[in-house]
Parts: C-alpha cells; sequence; structure tokens
C-alpha cells in the first residue's frame, strides 16, 4: 500500500433500516494533511466518521491506518491506532471540571492508586494554554459558556496525542476570533504530523484552512480534489449535483415609511443599554456584533423572553406591553432561537407536532384541536418549505439539521407573523439547506414580513441584511446599508467602546440624533 496516506478507506458500505447512508465510498487522506470533507446533511460524513473512529460498524469495505489494514470495532479500537474524534454535539458530563470531563476515563494516579486530581488539573491548563484559550479548569463544564465547552472537546481530542484527528463542525459554536484561534492551532498540529479530517458546512472556512476537499453526496464519494484545484461554486455544486443558483434580493434603495416596530432607549440591566431603532415593512434588519455583544439578548427582549428595565416597543405607533412570549405571539412576533434543538424544538414529538404548536388556538374546534386541520396545516408546510420527512408523523429528532430548522420556521409561519426574529438560523446546516432558507428569507420579506436576522457569520449577516445595525457591550455602535457595509466598518463598530457611533464609515457625536439624521 501506498505510504504517503494516513488513511485509506475503501469500498465502505453502511446501511440502516430503510437507508443506505454509504455506498462504495472511497477516502484517501495523505499523512500531515487537513482534508476537508463536505456534503449535504445526510450525504454520510458523520457515518463514515462515526465508522472510523468505532462508533459504527462496516457493512463491507477495508480501514488502512499507516499502510496496515486495520479492523475497528470499538473507540478503544480506534482510540489505540492514534484516531481521536471531536463530535459536533458534545460529549461532555456537565456535572465535573472541564479538567475531569479532559482526562474521563484516562485519569493518572498517585502511587497509592487514587486519582491525581492535581495532575490532571495542570495538564488540564497546559492543553489550553496551547489551544490559546482562558478555560477555568476546576469549573463544572457545564457552568462554561458553549464556546469553552467546545475547546474542552478539542482539549480532550488533543490530549490523546493522535495521530488522526477527526473535526466534525469544531467552530459551529465559536465565534470569529476564536475560530482563528483555533486554526492556527490546527496549523500548528499538522505541522507536528497530525493528519485532519475536517467537516464543516462553511465553505469559506474549508477553503481557508483544508489542504484537500471530498464531496460526499447521498451517500456516495463524489470528487477529491486539492483547493487549489477547486471554487466555492464549483464545491456547491458538486455537494447539491445541480448549479446552485441563489436568488439575487432585489433591494430598494430607499424604504418607504411604513414603520412597523419602533424600539426606543430600550435597555436591560447590565445587557442592554438605551437601544432605539426602526424595524420596516418588508425590510430584512441585521444585527451584528461579537460574542457578548447582546444580539440574543436584544432579541429575547423583543420577544418578551427577557425583561427589560427601560423603554418602549411600539408596533405600528401603537406601544406595546410585551411581558412574555405570549404577549409577543399576540403582537404578531415569531422567534426562531440560537439553539433549536434546546429552545427550539420538542425533539421526541413529531413533525406535525413541533409545526402546529404555536397555531393550536387557531386548530382548535370546542375546545379540542382539530386532527384533520392540524394535519393539513403540517402537510402544508412540509410541501411549502421542502421539509423532507418520512411523513408527518416522523419525529422530529430523526430529521437532519436543515429539515428540522425548517420545521422550526414552519411553526413561526403558520401563525403568520407580522414580525420574524431569526437567532442564527442557518448554524450548523448544509449548503443547500443554507441556500433554500435565505430564498425563503427574501420572499417573506418581499411579501411584506419585516425580519430581524442575526447571525454569528459576518459575511451572511452582510449578504443577507438590507442593513445592518453592530452593537458592541450592549448599546448600538453603527449602522449601515446593504450597499455600504464592509468586514471593516462591522469590525470597527463591533469593537467601539460606543463613545462614537458610526454611520456610512464616519462618526456621529451622539447616539441620540441617529433618527433624526436618517430621516433628513
Amino acid at each position: 500500500m501506498n505510504d504517503q496516506f494516513a488513511l485509506q478507506l475503501k469500498g465502505i458500505c453502511k446501511s440502516f433500516p430503510g437507508v443506505v447512508a454509504l455506498d462504495n465510498v472511497d477516502l484517501f487522506v495523505k499523512k500531515g494533511e487537513i482534508h476537508a470533507v463536505v456534503g449535504e446533511n445526510g450525504a454520510g460524513k458523520s457515518t463514515l466518521m462515526k465508522i472510523l473512529c468505532g462508533a459504527y460498524q462496516k457493512d463491507a469495505g477495508e480501514i488502512w491506518v499507516d499502510s496496515k489494514k486495520e479492523d475497528i470495532k470499538t473507540p478503544l479500537d480506534a482510540q489505540k491506532l492514534g484516531i481521536a474524534i471531536i463530535y459536533q454535539e458534545f460529549n461532555l458530563a456537565p456535572h465535573l471540571s472541564a479538567a475531569a470531563n479532559i482526562f474521563i476515563g484516562r485519569e493518572p494516579t498517585n502511587q497509592f492508586g487514587f486519582i491525581n486530581n492535581l495532575k490532571i488539573n495542570q495538564e488540564a491548563e497546559t492543553l489550553f494554554k496551547q489551544l490559546g484559550v482562558d478555560v477555568d479548569v476546576i469549573s463544572e463544564v457545564g457552568r462554561l459558556t458553549v464556546c469553552n465547552q467546545q475547546f474542552t472537546e478539542i482539549a480532550k481530542a488533543l490530549s490523546m496525542d493522535p495521530k488522526i484527528l477527526i473535526m466534525d463542525e469544531p467552530t459551529s459554536a465559536l465565534p470569529e476570533k476564536e475560530i482563528e484561534q483555533l486554526f492556527k492551532v490546527m496549523r500548528r498540529i499538522k505541522k507536528e504530523g497530525v493528519t485532519i479530517l475536517y467537516i464543516s458546512h462553511c465553505l469559506d472556512e474549508v477553503f481557508e484552512i483544508a489542504d484537500t476537499i471530498t464531496v460526499l453526496r447521498d451517500g456516495r464519494h463524489i470528487i477529491t480534489e486539492t483547493k487549489a484545484a477547486l471554487t466555492n461554486e464549483a464545491v456547491i455544486s458538486h455537494i447539491v449535483g445541480e448549479e446552485l443558483r441563489n436568488k439575487i434580493r432585489q433591494r430598494e434603495s430607499e424604504k418607504a415609511a411604513n414603520i412597523v416596530m419602533h424600539v426606543e432607549h430600550l435597555s436591560m440591566e447590565n445587557t442592554l443599554k438605551d437601544i432605539t431603532f426602526d424595524l420596516y415593512q418588508g425590510e430584512i434588519l441585521g444585527i451584528a456584533g461579537l460574542l457578548g455583544a447582546g444580539r440574543t439578548e436584544l432579541l429575547h427582549c423583543l420577544f418578551g423572553v427577557n425583561k427589560v428595565t427601560n423603554g418602549t416597543i411600539s408596533i405600528h405607533n401603537r406601544v406595546c406591553e410585551i411581558d412574555n412570549p405570549m404577549d409577543a405571539v399576540t403582537h404578531g412576533m415569531g422567534y426562531v432561537p440560537e439553539d433549536r434543538k434546546l429552545q427550539g424544538l420538542f425533539l421526541e414529538l413529531t413533525t406535525r407536532a413541533n409545526i402546529s404548536a404555536a397555531n393550536l388556538n387557531q386548530l382548535r374546534r370546542y375546545g379540542i384541536v382539530n386532527n384533520g386541520l392540524e394535519r393539513a396545516l403540517a402537510d402544508g408546510y412540509i410541501d411549502a418549505l421542502s421539509i423532507k420527512v418520512s411523513s408527518q408523523e416522523q419525529k422530529v429528532v430523526n430529521l437532519s439539521g436543515g429539515n428540522q430548522q425548517k420545521a422550526l420556521l414552519a411553526r413561526w409561519l403558520a401563525i403568520h407573523p407580522k414580525i420574524l426574529f431569526l437567532d442564527d438560523p442557518t448554524r450548523g446546516i448544509d449548503v443547500g439547506a443554507r441556500a433554500q432558507i435565505h430564498e425563503l428569507i427574501y420572499q417573506l420579506a418581499e411579501d411584506g414580513l419585516s425580519v430581524i436576522f442575526v447571525s454569528s457569520e459576518l459575511p451572511e449577516v452582510m449578504e443577507v441584511s438590507d442593513r445592518i445595525i453592530v452593537l458592541a457591550r450592549g448599546q448600538i455602535t453603527g449602522e449601515f446599508s446593504h450597499e455600504e457595509v464592509t468586514k471593516e466598518k462591522i469590525l470597527t463598530c463591533a469593537t467601539l467602546s460606543s463613545k462614537g457611533y458610526q454611520r456610512n464609515g464616519s462618526a456621529l457625536p451622539s447616539r441620540n440624533n441617529l433618527y433624526d439624521h436618517n430621516k433628513n
């Protein structure tokens, strides 16, 4: 066998009841390279990685590691071969410390056979220093931020001193600065001879970090090429099986004077301060800012999840009291939260039940939900949003990430909202589903729905939004139209102390005169 390859997978097949997950897949990975594996949800990426790390058993095919044929039946087999994996879904014990999670099952002991907690903490601190992040190693991991939980997973994998490191969507929970730090670490360990298999839906990241790209589609190997031989558009075409033409949004240079929502001097203790802005009918208003800037907290206040300490929210020139989400729904608002699994979906319920959940009052007849109306509602949105399900009775937990997100969108569209809040609606979904959701957002805006759009990815905010306001430390520090915005302008405003408000690239003396300035 060719000794230039760290890993060779040949003719890998895997089926589940009624589904062929992998169909004769080949994957050849050179030593010391970063090899990206991309494809839509359901393409077989994670299944292939789970076979490699021993979580699943292949039905057919061969696995060669360092030119030697291996039979990987358990995670321990993979670990002994120097294969480590960072799963997209965290595999952490929330009540144990970060350090304990890193070395769980591999704890060093002292001369008396007791676990050496001092050594565990010291080695954990060393690992986090190598990653360039500050994590409290003795804190319960459940109390850490999602970002630090992700770095705990990464530290755990690196603590095994792997020869082959599998990274399944490692940046999905990381802000931009931490992604840059992770890439530095990846480049460093690559130089040290570690081979990295990198799974990501973000093609910008793939083209930044990968040496080689493999595309899977419908459980089959489509293409493997060097990054230099591919373009973003070519990869997308291979992923979806056709040329993907994103709908171009026709943006109006000037919005009509139809203000749907006016937010004035909104504040929340220790989080938001003096937030004032307008939202127009049919507008997609983007909210940008670094981690901790207050983007999600602002949506929570507008939707009644968090209690405001000052300020007013007006809908169509009428001040509204929004003390809870039911009040928000009554005033025509819908909200797709950042974490669809923890905050949005009822995972063990059917797709039908998830779609109808916010609309039950309209489906009741004589106090009882009418099953016929509910099924018709679900069928209508499954068809309209192209949600891939075996039937509307399929549990939503068994859907792909993109289809879960569509089901959650369907729930709020079913109430026919005037205003829709979208918090990172394309996080962790494939490029095909992302393009479909973008097109849906554009169509909703064209139909008159007003959208407030939050994304942790600056390019996405810039692409989707008609207008963008920037938050820093809970205050608005900038506002830009789609035509004038640049990444540099957003980052400049996102790092301001809020003493200088940026609009159109220049500082304004005060945020209080912003809307007078807009009207002139």
